[in-house]
């Protein structure tokens, strides 16, 4: 597995991939949105329940 063989294999991954079109970008950046807020409740959540925990 040289050099040669990786720089074949990207060329090929390269030649087949193509550019997402505006509606699998928008659904793309909606579910990435969507992953923030809820990483972010649940950050909140905990927040909130050590608060009324009385700890740190």
């Amino acid at each position: 597995m040289g050099l040669r063989s990786l720089v074949e294999r990207m060329r090929r991954i390269l030649l087949v991939a193509s550019k997402p079109d505006k509606s699998e970008y928008r659904q793309t950046v909606k579910i990435t949105g969507l992953g923030f807020v809820l990483i972010g409740l649940i950050g909140f959540v905990i927040f909130i329940a050590v608060q009324l925990i009385g700890g740190l």
